[in-house]
């Protein structure tokens, strides 16, 4: 199962109905990806609640009046088939309207932070 797919179905079907916030189980690269979301502005926040194995990533989601900041997303690189660009491959998702996120060896960066850094990885997915 692939559990970034999972965590950005529960970031759309929560937002399109106009929930406030979602929970999705812990894992330090998902809480990273929803920490880069939230500096994005594509969420509000991301805190870890819990202890141990009960560990839950608790996501606020954003919204511009009654509209979702999150209209769609895509996973790039998926468990079969693995998607990695260098920072000059990196081009704008729907004309600069949305990121793709990327792991990289200096963590898990947006596509203009890793134009700036200089530094390429996985595409894991694009969000708009």
């Amino acid at each position: 199962m692939d559990q970034i797919a999972n965590m950005l179905t529960h970031i759309q079907n929560a937002s399109a109905v106009g929930k406030p916030s979602v929970q999705v189980p812990y894992s330090k690269l998902k809480y990273a990806i929803a920490q880069v979301l939230a500096k994005t502005g594509y969420v509000k926040s991301a805190a870890v609640v819990g202890k141990k194995v009960r560990k839950v990533i608790v996501i606020e989601l954003a919204y511009v009046g009654t509209v979702p900041r999150v209209h769609g997303a895509k996973r790039m690189s998926k468990l079969s088939q693995r998607a990695y660009k260098g920072f000059r491959e990196l081009t704008p998702v729907k004309q600069g309207y949305g990121i793709s996120v990327l792991s990289t060896p200096k963590g898990v960066l947006s596509d203009k932070e890793a134009r700036a850094e200089k530094v390429g990885g996985e595409v894991l997915f694009q969000i708009w």
